[in-house]
Order: structure tokens, then C-alpha cells, then sequence
């Protein structure tokens, strides 16, 4: 038997855009941007999650809506616990175990230092968890994609979130080898801003560039003439402006965010054993995480690599997934003599 009471597990996917929760017995209960609006004059937290980032560009001067999380690691300490308690407490609204505190099996990088790793653990401890055990972002993806990690054949998993974008190579319960890049899905969104501003002088905001990249937003040129109005600032007059923009436009902009991710997969491969890169080519690579939902990225991907690649069933979901999951094998990463402690994190 496990060291949790199985009723009370969480497992939590602290990402830098999105925080998910993952009950035991009931999956994913809450999904919410990782977002804070906070009170600067009273230090009151205003908002969280959702409510708060709708606040996103439309705040007075006394309220600032922060985002705890940058590059998949605690930007901002306190407000992350904070943020970490509201979510924690959501997900625990309909259980009778209220009185107690809940087991945390959490979600960091592969590429974290320990320093940010206690920091997490800290965090979560402050939230509200009576432990807290962290898992290497891209192991838990992997788990959740339903990848079978613990056999001894090789798995790759390439998991895009909003701060990074994890790539390992899996076998028998442990990342053999790996690659964290701080280049992901907030980059696109910049990338998008950056170009409209340069080729349009027009200034749109960050959940502009979202929905763009949401709607338009493709790995590669194609031949669909899709295209979509976009409003924001013109940066010549001051004034709104309303432009037509191309999906080929915005596949232009993401060159850069889409060869960094296509790089990562190349050097994580050549540091990868010729057996387990002889399991890749058969097994293919699997994509998890929201950047894996850009049209085409898998087949770039392919093209490069010549590798068969798919996009896992719950892409936005896998990581939590897998992170709730693992709990159940929490005994097996204390008692093997062949997973070191720091492959949870």
C-alpha cells in the first residue's frame, strides 16, 4: 500500500498560462488561467484565474493582474500560493475530507533547478498541502498521453505549454535523456504581436495575439487563403484601427518559436541510445500540452525528423492527467533502486 490516503490526492499542473487540477476517482475538476489581479494600494487579491484574465488590459491604475508563473517556474512567490490555495480549495469543494490536507503530487520542468524546485514544494505546502512531491513535466505528459513508460522500450514525449517546452525520451519508469527550452506558447503570442506591430505599426494586446494564434495560427505555409479582421491601436495615429491579416502571415511570424521546438526535438535524439532511437522510429514521437494544437506542427515536426508523429488525445489535459496518475506510483519511485530521487523532478 502507497503512502496516500487515496481520497484526499491532488495532482496539480502548475503551468505558467494554465493551472489544472487533477481529483482522484474524478479527473480534471478545475482548469484556470494561471492568473492574479491584485489590489496594489490595499494588496487585496481582486481576482483569479479566469476573472482575473479577462481583466487583462482593461484594469485601473490601483489594480495589476499579475502572472505568477514565467517560464514554468514561481515568478512571484507569494501570489502563486495564493493562487495555488484558491485553485486547491476549488477542487476540493465537493469532498468531505475538507478538514484535512490534502497529498500534492505537482508538476515542474525537467530543466528546474533546486532552487525552484523548493520553491514549488514550499509553495504548495503553503497552499494548503500536507506534502508535496514533484514530477519531471515531461514524464508526467507522458503518463497522461498514455505512453508505457514504465517497459523497457523508448518513448518521446514533446510537451509545448504556455513557458516551456519539455522533450524527453522515456523508459523503464525514468527520462533518459532530455531537453528544456524556455521558448513555447507565450513566445508564439509575442512573436504574433511583434510582427503586427512591425508590418502593421498596429498594437494588439496579449489575449488578441491568443485568439489569433487560436484561429490563424498554422506551423507552415499553406495554400488556405483564411484569413480574419483584428482590432487594436495604430501606433502612427493613436487611434483604433481595424486590419485583415493572412494565416500564412501569421505562420511567417511563428517561424522562429516552431524551428526552436523542432531543434529541441533534433538534439534530444541525437543524445538518445540507438535502441531506444530504433523504439522512437517504430512508436513515433507523441505532442502534448496547447502548443501541440497548431496546425501542421506535427507534420513539420515529421518532415524534419522523419519520425511519425501524433498529437495525443487530451493534449491540454495530458500533463494533469499524468500527474494525478503517478500518484499511484509514488511507492515505486521511493522503494526502486533504479529511479533516482530527482527523477520526479
Amino acid at each position: 500500500m502507497g503512502i496516500f490516503n487515496f481520497s484526499q490526492d491532488l495532482g496539480i499542473d502548475l503551468g505558467t498560462a494554465n493551472t489544472l487540477v487533477f481529483v482522484k476517482g474524478k479527473g480534471v475538476v478545475v482548469r484556470e488561467p494561471s492568473v492574479v489581479a491584485k489590489n496594489i494600494t490595499t494588496g487585496e487579491i481582486e481576482a483569479v484565474g479566469s476573472s482575473a484574465r479577462n481583466m487583462i488590459g482593461r484594469t485601473p491604475g490601483n489594480i495589476s493582474v499579475i502572472r505568477p508563473m514565467k517560464d514554468g517556474v514561481i515568478a512571484d512567490y507569494e501570489t502563486t500560493a495564493i493562487m495555488m490555495k484558491y485553485y486547491m480549495k476549488q477542487a476540493m469543494k465537493k469532498r468531505s475530507f475538507l478538514a484535512k490536507k490534502p497529498n500534492v503530487m505537482i508538476c515542474v520542468p525537467s530543466g528546474i533547478t533546486m532552487v525552484e524546485e523548493r520553491a514549488v514544494i514550499d509553495a504548495s505546502k503553503q497552499a494548503g498541502a500536507k506534502d508535496a512531491f514533484p514530477i519531471a513535466e515531461p514524464f508526467a505528459a507522458a503518463i497522461g498521453a498514455g505512453l508505457p513508460v514504465w517497459e523497457p522500450t523508448g518513448s518521446m514525449i514533446v510537451d509545448i505549454g504556455g513557458g516551456t517546452t519539455e522533450v524527453a525520451v522515456i523508459s523503464l519508469g525514468g527520462v533518459v535523456t532530455s531537453e528544456s527550452i524556455r521558448v513555447a506558447g507565450d513566445n508564439m503570442d509575442e512573436a504574433i504581436i511583434n510582427f503586427i506591430r512591425k508590418n502593421y505599426s498596429l498594437l494588439i494586446g496579449e489575449r488578441s495575439a491568443e485568439s489569433i494564434k487560436m484561429d490563424l495560427g498554422v506551423a507552415r505555409k499553406t495554400n488556405s487563403d483564411e484569413e480574419m479582421d483584428i482590432r487594436g491601436r495604430d501606433l502612427l495615429t493613436g487611434l483604433p484601427k481595424t486590419i485583415t491579416i493572412t494565416a500564412n502571415e501569421i505562420s511567417t511570424s511563428l517561424d522562429d518559436t516552431v524551428d526552436a521546438v523542432v531543434n529541441a526535438v533534433k538534439i534530444t535524439l541525437e543524445k538518445t541510445p540507438p535502441e531506444l532511437a530504433a523504439d522512437i522510429m517504430d512508436r513515433g514521437i507523441v505532442l502534448s500540452g496547447g502548443g501541440a494544437l497548431l496546425r501542421n506542427l506535427d507534420q513539420v515536426i515529421s518532415d524534419e525528423t522523419k519520425i511519425p508523429v501524433f498529437v495525443a488525445d487530451n493534449p491540454l489535459e495530458s500533463v494533469a492527467i499524468g500527474t494525478g496518475k503517478s500518484l499511484d506510483y509514488i511507492h515505486h519511485f521511493r522503494s526502486s533502486p533504479n529511479v533516482s530521487s530527482r527523477s520526479l523532478n
